[in-house]
């Protein structure tokens, strides 16, 4: 079977996804509280050009639970 980079951002996304509820499930929890705490990257690219205009803000949380989702979307795509 042929791997495509599509496949690698799908299971990318769902390894980000799923480490993220992971993280919501388990912040109550006191004992793992180094696995649930967030970290925020933001950017706020903007420009007012005469013909045209944007503003983006894209803001991602990462934590430890998320890395780990996302290197496990990483071996199960090395492993197909």
């Amino acid at each position: 079977m042929k791997k495509s980079r599509l496949l690698l951002v799908i299971l990318l996304l769902i390894g980000l996804l799923a480490g993220s509820l992971a993280n919501h499930l388990l912040s109550p929890v006191k004992a793992v509280v180094f696995l649930t705490k967030t970290t925020t990257v933001a950017w706020h690219p903007k420009a007012d050009l005469d013909f045209l205009q944007y503003d983006f803000y894209i803001q991602v949380k990462l934590s430890l639970l998320s890395l780990i989702g996302v290197l496990a979307a990483i071996w199960l795509y090395r492993r197909m």
